[in-house]
């Protein structure tokens, strides 16, 4: 019997939804990926690139031009100047990233800080590195960072913290402030950061994403990632980029080398003329997922359900005690999704130790217009 190096790690909640909604014909609105497709002049530029025979190994750090084209938008975006040769490095998605950046800094007895709820792939990179996850709960209410606590996981055997925003599940969004905040908490401290942004143009309402690209202390310390699948609606390319000072992003590739190389070649040729053709699609994004938004808590204004507006992500959480307070909110996701047609997500797999009177539930906007209104006519109903 082989002794198991994850002995803690099953099947995600992310795919056993995504499995129960296709079994049951549920809508699914758990995952975190659109029903639509990416720009068709994208998707061309693929098709072209492929023809033209740019189906070979891509450089180990990225093609040239996608990675230009990464640094020009920090610019744009950030206000801070990257070298795309020293500092962008692409990889075949952000997971991938955030594993290579844990894996090249973690070793056996450190400790990294996360913040629950988190995103389920941290815990297992920092175990497979070494290292051990030290849970620190975020406010229950508006799921900021508790600066008591954080202050009290700290510890000379504190590595890194990972941080995420915008924030999956909660959409929460982190501040100017918070970050001046971390940086004099951990400047006399070896530390470094994980700072994962993939939700990046994900911010509604008139707020700008604080980027940690645009913190000149915790950027030297930092390996910042982001997601061109997220961003530009093509979640199954698995296409994302870390970027990190120069001597950090040394590190991370002597990782990225040996887990895959390189990224998708063609993909990233697409993404590089698409880019350099439509630098407005990122500033059109907060609107045209704010829309959805707006649009699906409108609709579900009139149901149990209660909810404030999420700031950020394409996620909205909805609270369920006025429906079912006598379920949990994984035997809740199953009932709604095997009962009611709509396959959720129960917040608690993202905490350590979940909050037992939590009853909260996300739901995916990410979705056309047809599927969140056969959504909220099923949700309002409950």
């Amino acid at each position: 019997m082989i002794s198991s190096k994850l002995p803690n790690v099953g099947t995600t909640i992310f795919t056993t939804m995504s499995q129960l909604a296709a079994q049951t014909g549920a809508l699914n609105l758990s995952q975190g990926f659109p029903d639509f497709d990416g720009p068709q002049a994208l998707r061309d530029a693929v098709a072209r690139h492929i023809a033209d025979g740019h189906n070979q190994y891509a450089p180990m750090t990225g093609l040239p031009a996608l990675r230009e084209q990464v640094a020009a938008k920090i610019a744009r975006s950030y206000g801070r100047t990257v070298n795309a040769d020293t500092e962008v490095t692409i990889t075949p998605g952000a997971t991938q990233g955030i594993f290579c950046a844990i894996q090249a800094v973690i070793r056996t007895g450190d400790e990294v800080i996360v913040f629950d709820p988190c995103y389920d792939s941290y815990e297992p990179s920092v175990e497979l590195a070494g290292g051990r996850c030290v849970h620190v709960q975020l406010d229950a209410q508006d799921f900021a960072i508790d600066w008591q606590k954080l202050r009290d996981a700290l510890s000379p055997r504190t590595r890194m913290i990972i941080l995420n925003s915008p924030h999956n599940p909660s959409g929460a969004l982190i501040s100017r402030a918070e970050l001046d905040q971390l940086a004099a908490l951990i400047a006399d401290r070896d530390i470094y950061l994980v700072s994962d942004e993939v939700y990046e143009h994900l911010v509604f309402d008139g707020v700008k994403h604080v980027s940690v690209l645009a913190h000149e202390q915790l950027y030297q310390r930092a390996f910042v990632v982001s997601s061109f699948g997220k961003t530009y609606h093509v979640t199954g390319w698995k296409t994302g980029y870390v970027v990190a000072p120069p001597a950090l992003s040394a590190e991370l590739r002597k990782v990225h080398q040996y887990v895959s190389f390189c990224g998708v070649t063609p993909l990233q040729w697409a993404l590089a003329d698409y880019m350099a053709a439509h630098p407005e699609h990122v500033d059109q994004l907060p609107a045209f997922y704010q829309a959805k938004r707006d649009l699906f808590c409108d609709l579900l204004t009139p149901s149990r359900f209660t909810f404030s507006r999420v700031a950020g992500t394409y996620f909205q959480l909805v609270d369920y005690s006025a429906i079912r307070p006598d379920l949990n909110d994984v035997d809740m996701a199953l009932w709604m999704t095997r009962e009611q047609g709509v396959a959720t997500i129960p917040v608690s797999v993202f905490y350590q130790t979940p909050i037992p009177e939590q009853r909260l539930v996300r739901l995916c906007f990410a979705k056309r217009e047809e599927t969140l209104r056969a959504a909220a006519e099923k949700l309002c109903v409950i």
